[in-house]
């Protein structure tokens, strides 16, 4: 499989995870050390968060508190090979969310991530997220 497809699985395997409710395969895309910080549209920085407790605590928290069903898609993927074990990546995000036979457009924005090898499966080393709008 080439780098491309490892890295847009592994982009597939968050969204999937954290669409389903499976929290714990969204824990499983992040490094032990991960760092996570946010951005929603001109608002404060959000983080850093450090480690992948922190950071769970804060998407378990969110997670708990929706009553629609969130699609989240990703596109434009660009990949900077850094080394054999490390990306970065940016791509674009688009929330959709489908409540009471409705469907919006939550937000857009973009993903800044590092990746990082580990046991054979990419996993986030570093994310940023920059949504252009709150929700």
């Amino acid at each position: 499989m080439s780098l491309r497809n490892e890295i847009e699985n592994a982009l597939a395997r968050y969204a999937l995870a954290y669409d389903d409710g499976d929290l714990d395969g969204v824990e499983r895309t992040f490094s032990e050390t991960a760092v996570f910080t946010m951005r929603i549209g001109d608002g404060d920085l959000v983080g850093p968060l450090n480690g992948r407790e922190e950071i769970m605590g804060l998407f378990r928290g969110a997670h708990d508190s929706q009553t629609d069903q969130r699609r989240h898609i990703t596109t434009n993927l660009l990949i900077d090979e850094l080394d054999e074990k490390n990306v970065r990546t940016v791509s674009y995000l688009f929330i959709t969310s489908a409540e009471n036979g409705a469907l919006r457009v939550l937000t857009t924005g973009k993903y800044e991530d590092e990746w990082t090898k580990a046991g054979g499966d990419w996993v986030l080393a570093k994310r940023h997220i920059a949504l252009d709008l709150p929700y």
